[in-house]
């Protein structure tokens, strides 16, 4: 975090962020979503009858959270969550812009459909993948029609498919360390946007902007505070995830007792 926020005080400003800054904003989001499942499922298994329902619709409830966060991010920050939370901008079509300015129409609902609908569907089709895998391993073979047969074979060539998405990510993430690149994720490339850094003169903006607002009405204030909680809710959640995953570790490779791993969850 130090290293992200040096440039704000440096008189020589390096636009174009590390890849340590960006991988660390993707990894914050890739947690977000098992750490809610998580949440979720204990709260199902000690009261099914309240929860069930939330249990069933996850993904679609967590699509709904998930496009209403990103949407105000990326309406008042020119950012996603994690991209703001760790000081970085989207500028459209190559151009520097303040992050006040935001993005361009298209940019922003290309970069909102990328930022939500693509995890929900990579999600969905994982679950449908792997379901139609135990199907097959403990089912008997029948004759099988033209659209079934077609099936096997996307589920045969998905994990080609996968392999060939991570590979291009990879390559990607290569060409943007060497400077060849201007971003690091083909999700970038093709909304049409690059990551920047925060500016000194973005965040002036940002408040002179906040000062010179007329006091915004009862609803876009509750709206503004609900959205800055649920972002906090998130990255506590995550948090908690976290440790909760390192107790489990910690449990299956040490013969600590259960209950200094309590005292050492409390500290």
């Amino acid at each position: 975090m130090a290293e992200a926020g040096a440039h704000l005080t440096s008189t020589v400003v390096n636009e174009q962020p590390s890849i340590f800054e960006v991988l660390a904003q993707e990894s914050l989001m890739e947690a977000v979503r098992p750490a809610l499942r998580h949440a979720v499922k204990v709260l199902t298994e000690s009261n099914p009858s309240h929860f069930g329902l939330i249990w069933k619709c996850f993904d679609e409830l967590y699509l709904l959270l998930d496009v209403l966060l990103q949407n105000h991010f990326l309406s008042q920050c020119s950012a996603s969550f994690s991209e703001n939370f760790y000081g970085l901008k989207r500028v459209s079509g190559g151009r520097r812009l303040p992050a006040r300015l935001g993005l361009h129409k298209s940019s922003h609902w290309w970069s909102l459909l990328l930022l939500c609908l693509v995890p929900y569907l990579r999600a969905k089709l994982e679950v449908m993948l792997a379901r139609q895998r135990e199907e097959e391993d403990f089912s008997i073979r029948l004759p099988q029609t033209r659209k079934q047969r077609l099936y096997r074979t996307a589920v045969a060539a998905y994990p080609y498919v996968s392999s060939a998405w991570q590979s291009w990510i990879f390559c990607q993430q290569l060409l943007f360390v060497f400077g060849v690149s201007r971003t690091h994720s083909p999700l970038l490339w093709l909304a049409n946007v690059r990551l920047a850094r925060l500016t000194t003169q973005d965040l002036r903006d940002s408040q002179w902007k906040t000062s010179c607002s007329p006091r915004p009405a009862n609803g876009r204030l509750v709206n503004s505070l609900g959205f800055s909680g649920l972002g906090l809710a998130i990255m506590e959640i995550e948090f908690y995830f976290n440790i909760l995953r390192y107790k489990r570790s910690v449990e299956k490779s040490t013969s600590i007792p259960y209950i200094w791993l309590d005292v050492l969850h409390v500290a």
